[in-house]
């Protein structure tokens, strides 16, 4: 079964395969609504609860959404978790709850959370919430915390296809305050295997962060991308910087990789080119999203 309340991001041709399979149910909902949630709690046996707002920069410019579904949709899920059947649950959660680090250190999962954004802060809130409900009510929950995913179907806010789509139109591509800021990267099919593994092998309780040990500058990114695309570096601008942008994220998956025995796979500059080849061949997917506000240069200024 499938929750989801088909928001700005949501995209009904990404399930169109799963449509066709006789198993697979589609609920439009919102777990901030209760009722939505003890439907999940009365039919699920194992929970994967990826629903949130995402983006950071809308969590700046209308913090309230991210309140509501990131905060009051767990509580409500987990809170009806523990009167249900489930047999386990994953929460997703961010490398961004434990904030930005210095250049020698990588989080694991005792590191202090100290989230910089609202979108960040709502999902720290949710994380200790899914902790206590753990164990306060015994719900049989694990977290996972994962660093950027990049790959096919990602909305065109994020800025791997953010930056494909304007290279491939020619227009700039503009970079927060010119682009050194350093994110660890994991194709998206690497963190789905870490997601399988967490409901077969997962301990009740724990957190797992899990990292493909990708660290590279946005600008860096941005740079690899205009040349698969064979566009000129040209295209990159410098911009005003959003505000409380963290400087770098970067997690040890040790434990997951321990305990798991998880692995990524992917090399990251040959699944840059499959991501690059998906969105050159799926325009008609992409296209309608491609707003011009989502495609902006400074979205936390803009009206949502």
């Amino acid at each position: 079964a499938n929750v989801d309340y088909e928001g700005p991001s949501s995209n009904p041709s990404n399930t169109a395969d799963l449509r066709r399979n006789k198993r697979y149910r589609h609920l439009k909902g919102n777990l901030a609504e209760p009722r939505i949630a003890k439907w999940v709690a009365k039919n699920a046996d194992l929970v994967v609860h990826f629903a949130a707002e995402t983006h950071v920069d809308r969590s700046i410019a209308n913090p309230r959404p991210f309140l509501e579904s990131n905060i009051l949709g767990t509580y409500n899920l987990v809170d009806a978790l523990r009167n249900g059947k489930i047999q386990r649950l994953v929460h997703i959660s961010t490398d961004e709850v434990y904030g930005s680090a210095n250049d020698r250190e990588s989080f694991d999962e005792e590191s202090r959370l100290d989230p910089s954004s609202p979108y960040s802060a709502t999902k720290a809130a949710s994380d200790q919430l899914v902790n206590a409900w753990i164990r306060t009510y015994k719900v049989p929950g694990m977290i996972l915390r994962c660093t950027n995913n990049y790959g096919p179907y990602q909305h065109p806010e994020k800025l791997i296809p953010k930056t494909i789509i304007r290279g491939l139109n020619d227009l700039q591509v503009p970079l927060y305050g010119g682009g050194m800021q350093v994110r660890d990267w994991i194709f998206v099919t690497d963190f789905c295997t870490a997601i399988e593994k967490a409901l077969e092998k997962g301990e009740v309780g724990q957190t797992y962060n899990v990292s493909a040990g990708n660290e590279l500058t946005n600008k860096e990114v941005v740079q690899r991308i205009l040349r698969q695309i064979g566009k000129p570096w040209s295209l990159i601008v410098s911009t005003e910087d959003r505000p409380g942008h963290d400087v770098r994220y970067s997690l040890s998956s040790e434990r997951a990789r321990a305990k798991l025995g998880w692995r990524p796979r992917h090399e990251f500059e040959h699944a840059l080119g499959l991501t690059v080849k998906w969105y050159r061949e799926n325009e008609p997917w992409w296209r309608p999203m491609a707003t011009k506000k989502i495609l902006s240069a400074r979205p936390w200024k803009e009206r949502w």
